[in-house]
């Protein structure tokens, strides 16, 4: 089982802090039952500490972490729940990044790890959310 990873959880492991704890043992016992997969936009938001790409890629290999690009099914996917957003009148507050990130979750994982913001529940009704 593929479990796409968001920055928001990276970052709380990363940075340590509060509930990191829980979510490095979610994500070992996640590991365990499939690879743990970061998009491009995670990889780019938790990538800006390290001196180059390699650093990053390594850093984030060293936990478990696969760098898994977009698919077509997924740009397409970001871009129409983007659009149907700010049909809905949705402000500008969600951009792009975050529909691409939870549309990678849902067309190339089988579950997310990400502390909800509400929007992921709202726009993404199917995603099935990993919770530590």
């Amino acid at each position: 089982m593929r479990t796409a990873v968001d920055s928001s959880v990276l970052l709380l492991i990363l940075r340590r802090q509060a509930g990191w704890e829980k979510w490095c043992i979610r994500l070992d016992q996640a590991a365990k039952e499939g690879p743990l997969l970061i998009c491009p936009v995670v990889f780019s938001e938790c990538a800006v500490g390290y001196p180059d790409v390699a650093s990053a890629h390594a850093a984030f290999a060293s936990v478990g972490l696969r760098y898994d690009n977009f698919s077509e099914e997924c740009a397409w996917l970001a871009g129409q729940t983007f659009l149907n957003y700010r049909k809905n009148g949705g402000p500008r507050e969600h951009l792009l990044p975050d529909f691409l990130v939870a549309a990678h979750a849902m067309t190339q994982a089988e579950r997310f790890a990400a502390l909800d913001r509400g929007y992921y529940r709202k726009y993404f009704p199917c995603l099935v959310l990993l919770e530590a």
